[in-house]
């Protein structure tokens, strides 16, 4: 009797042990997902899996190897904090919204349900890690914790530079030191978010962690072995290094952001070297940068975390290293509006490009989407990625871009751009034909065979810049 009765108990424990996995795989599949959401500031894509084999950035190739790698991807605003509001709320600029670099969305548009406040409210642990949004507090009750390191100065260490900092100065627009990558801001992001998600895998929670690198933004400041990588006789100017005098003169500006900085004439173009050596420092910040995103990765996987989180990688907006003789961004050229988006699903995502033409509010609804939540009402005005995350089409196939009075339709290879006023009726005009002019050389907006496309692109720019456009 008592031999029957351990069988019988031997069996039971046998059914169980063999139920379990079954159990954990359904609880597993249940989970929700974790969101990694990387900003890059300034990041352009000239980068290795973009097609530029002379910019070294390993870790940013492999998490685009694991990742639906978006060629055609622009921002709503060539400038940080309104581009950043534009991201997290899902909302396009308007003639009176999202304008300018210290934008803040509580104060524009306070109605708004952000992405962290929609995830912290589904029941996610959200942090903010350096840059996410320009002005630290800005929505700050929609985070769990805001984190940034400490001034921006920090990341000049040279005696040369420190002096000037000393005399309330800018610093030069780029240095290159002798000293350990953890001492610069974005090696202290790095290390937090490291930190975070050791403690995020002990909670066992979902979490929206959100982590903001500062380069390749100016100041240039990396590690000389990071400018090691890029001899100086191997850095040329840009083929558009040039002003054609087709195009409208409103297209261009002062680059007044850079000439804050020390050294830098106050207008005119800039000497040949300067230009060189711009160019050099921040190819420089891309790898420094590209490391401590490696870093964090690392750490990701380390975790046992990977398996269950998003990633979502991508700039603020583009940069100008010289095209059209521009620096910084703050125009409607391609390269201040196209910026680098790579978002990685595990298990469906696996290093393909799509060349759809996507917008950065298209962000929004994909995340939303993808981990199931509920989209809010009223609000979002791009339109989920994820059709084409699982290999299928999407019939939203343009971008819309404004920077003050420039607004850009991006639709096949047309580059069109008006400047409005504030009835919206067009003052100044620029189309570029990518096909044959991929370097924005040639204004065909004025050309008379261009008058019937220019007429059906004005109505189609109107069609798709906004319902608020004007009134908000």
């Amino acid at each position: 009797m008592r031999c029957a009765f351990l069988f019988v108990l031997s069996g039971i424990f046998l059914l169980a042990c063999k139920a379990e996995p079954k159990e954990q795989k359904e609880e597993k599949v249940q989970q929700k997902p974790n969101i990694l959401f990387i900003a890059v500031d300034d990041l352009r894509p000239e980068l290795n899996f973009y097609g530029a084999p002379h910019i070294q950035s390993p870790n940013l190739d492999k998490l685009a190897s694991q990742s639906l790698v978006f060629d055609r991807a622009y921002c709503s605003v060539p400038t940080c904090g309104a581009s950043r509001a534009s991201i997290l709320t899902g909302k396009r600029p308007t003639r009176n919204r999202f304008l300018t670099f210290d934008t803040r969305i509580d104060e524009q548009v306070p109605e708004a349900v952000t992405l962290p406040k929609l995830f912290k409210a589904s029941g996610y642990t959200t942090i903010s890690n350096g840059k996410v949004l320009h002005v630290p507090d800005d929505s700050a009750s929609d985070w769990d914790e805001v984190w940034r390191p400490g001034k921006e100065t920090l990341n000049y260490f040279n005696q040369y530079n420190q002096e000037l900092i000393s005399q309330k100065q800018r610093g030069n627009p780029f240095e290159a030191a002798a000293v350990d990558e953890d001492q610069y801001l974005d090696g202290k992001i790095a290390a937090k978010g490291i930190a975070d998600l050791k403690k995020l895998k002990k909670a066992g929670k979902p979490f929206f962690l959100a982590m903001g690198f500062m380069k390749p933004h100016l100041p240039f400041n990396a590690p000389q072995k990071y400018w090691d990588m890029y001899p100086l006789e191997n850095v040329s100017l840009p083929q558009s290094y040039q002003q054609p005098k087709t195009t409208p003169s409103k297209a261009f500006h002062n680059f007044g952001e850079l000439r804050t900085y020390s050294n830098v004439p106050k207008k005119g173009p800039l000497n040949t070297e300067m230009a060189k050596e711009l160019i050099q420092g921040y190819y420089a910040c891309v790898s420094f940068v590209d490391a401590q995103i490696g870093k964090l990765l690392h750490e990701l996987e380390k975790e046992g975390l990977a398996e269950n989180t998003i990633v979502v990688l991508w700039g603020d907006h583009g940069w100008n290293l010289g095209e059209h003789q521009l620096w910084c961004k703050h125009c409607t050229f391609e390269t201040s509006l196209r910026s680098p988006l790579l978002i990685k699903v595990p298990g469906k995502t696996k290093g393909r490009h799509v060349t759809d033409i996507t917008e950065f509010v298209d962000i929004y609804p994909s995340l939303v989407e993808l981990a199931g939540l509920q989209m809010p009402e009223n609000q979002l005005e791009g339109e989920s990625l994820v059709p084409l995350i699982n290999g299928k089409g999407r019939a939203k196939n343009y971008a819309v871009s404004k920077f003050k009075d420039a607004v850009t339709l991006i639709k096949g290879d047309y580059f069109y751009t008006e400047w409005t006023n504030d009835e919206g009726i067009a003052y100044e005009r620029m189309l570029f034909d990518h096909k044959t002019d991929p370097l924005e050389l040639t204004n065909l907006a004025e050309k008379e065979e261009y008058k019937a496309l220019v007429s059906q692109l004005t109505i189609e720019l109107r069609e798709k810049w906004g319902k608020d456009f004007l009134n908000k």
